[in-house]
């Protein structure tokens, strides 16, 4: 049974986005990474959905849903550099913005929905979203108040979805289950 994940995109990766002409059009990688400045996709496998959010004045977007194809350098990736100034995936200069230059930066190819920031998740089920981590432990998302969201603090990261959240999330995608 595979899982579903969130990550949060920050304001400038959508800055780069809308910039770069990606609206509308369906990410074919995203990048993973050892340190801080990139999420750590380290429990993704073939398979899992990873739902990219953004938040905007309080508001929080569900821009695209990606399903993970492989986590493993390929042809489309572009030779590997040679020097520290040569790009590090120079086939995927399209999606750069979503991490390549990021320290440790690794490529997730996913096969995933076009980038959009017209689909908010409704209050009533942002204040009922839950994760869970390896041990089972489950957790709702903090500072959300009266259908927004405060502060970001507890979306930024890579985090496990319980079913039932990513049952939900997969409806905003018209995917009934």
């Amino acid at each position: 049974m595979s899982d579903a994940f969130t990550v949060l995109w920050t304001h400038d990766t959508c800055r780069a986005l809308r910039k770069g002409g990606r609206v509308g059009a369906r990410p074919s990688v995203a990048f993973s990474g050892v340190h801080s400045s990139l999420p750590a996709w380290s429990g993704a496998a073939a398979g899992d959905q990873v739902y990219a959010l953004h938040v905007n004045r309080g508001e929080v977007f569900v821009l695209t849903r990606m399903e993970v194809i492989d986590r493993e350098r390929g042809e489309c990736c572009g030779k590997g550099p040679a020097t520290w100034q040569d790009p590090v995936f120079p086939g995927h200069d399209d999606w750069a913005m979503l991490g390549a230059d990021g320290c440790g930066a690794e490529a997730v190819h996913v096969d995933a929905t076009p980038v959009a920031f017209d689909r908010p998740i409704p209050g009533e089920l942002l204040a009922g979203l839950t994760w869970r981590n390896r041990r089972g432990r489950i957790r709702g998302l903090k500072y959300v108040e009266e259908g927004r969201l405060v502060h970001s603090i507890s979306l930024q990261g890579f985090y496990r979805l319980t079913q039932e959240s990513a049952d939900e999330l997969a409806r905003l995608f018209g995917d009934a289950e």
